[in-house]
């Protein structure tokens, strides 16, 4: 076996268990049943979620979880599964915070990198255009244009990190500002040592697409506030990527706030986001002006 470093010290095989969740959170399977299932207990609860189409393929499309309080703003959320799985519906759980607190969640679907031959750039566009629809139609469900914000976690909050310093402009002909604010959790925010690892199995990254899509390359083009967050139980590189990103940022003046769940998984810190009173909860609920419904 070689045990000759590939990255920062690490072997190959130490590598690969970095990036495979399964060897630091042996529970993933029970949270993320019991992501859907507290998904649907939430719908009973709220009702169905409007559906709306973002584009023109089956795939892309969106939930939209509503509030009673007219002209409210609008939390995006970007489901993670390593760039391959995930479904909108199963994120429902985190539904009520928001509605609660008076603001809007949107889920949208998107495909899946075993779909496009291991290209990442498919999913960031959708992902964009899903955004870009929010902005333009946000009159239709009582949301507020003016104050939408992003939320990711994981291979999700790479991809929403990948839309802080999206060409708005040039690309969607919106304003270059259109997201007032992002949380990130347990993301990824530099390709290159994906590109190293296990993962380039089904990931396909050339040196342009690496670029183009590592966050910590584009501190320069990064203006949203932004919190990251990640477990103290996440894999070493998921918590080396987040800290260096929020310590990269901060170096650069840029206006983030790091964030750690003590005791917490990858997949666990999730659930702190629908609890109003949860690490993540209340991190949201602050960033967009809101407080826990009483």
């Amino acid at each position: 076996m070689n045990n000759a470093p590939v990255w920062l010290g690490m072997s190959q095989e130490e590598l690969d268990a970095a990036y495979d969740q399964l060897k630091y959170a042996p529970n993933q399977m029970q949270v993320l049943e019991r992501f859907a299932r507290n998904s649907e207990q939430a719908r009973g609860r709220l009702g169905q979620p409007l559906r709306w189409a973002y584009g023109e393929s089956t795939v892309e499309a969106l939930d939209v979880y509503t509030t009673q309080q007219p002209h409210a703003p609008v939390c995006v959320f970007i489901h993670g599964g390593a760039w391959r799985s995930g479904l909108a519906r199963n994120y429902g759980f985190l539904a009520e915070l928001f509605t609660n607190a008076g603001a809007h969640l949107v889920v949208p679907d998107f495909v899946s990198v075993l779909e496009t031959d291991g290209d990442l750039l498919p999913m960031a566009e959708q992902v964009q255009a899903a955004i870009a629809w929010v902005y333009r139609h946000a009159s239709r469900f009582g949301g507020n244009a003016d104050q939408i914000y992003v939320c990711g976690h994981s291979s999700g909050a790479h991809l929403a990190a990948v839309a802080l310093y999206a060409p708005w402009r040039q690309s969607h002909d919106l304003p270059g500002n259109l997201l007032k604010g992002a949380v990130c959790c347990g993301g990824l925010y530099d390709l290159r040592p994906v590109r190293l690892s296990a993962r380039s199995s089904y990931v396909r990254l050339t040196d342009e697409t690496e670029l183009a899509l590592s966050p910590m390359r584009h501190l320069g083009h990064i203006h949203t506030p932004l919190v990251v967050a990640h477990g103290s139980l996440e894999t070493p590189e998921f918590i080396r990527q987040s800290r260096e990103f929020a310590q990269a940022l901060a170096a650069a003046a840029k206006p983030v706030e790091l964030l750690t769940a003590d005791a917490c998984n990858h997949f666990e810190i999730l659930e702190t986001l629908a609890n109003p009173y949860g690490l993540l909860g209340r991190a949201a609920l602050r960033q967009m002006g809101l407080g826990p419904a009483h």
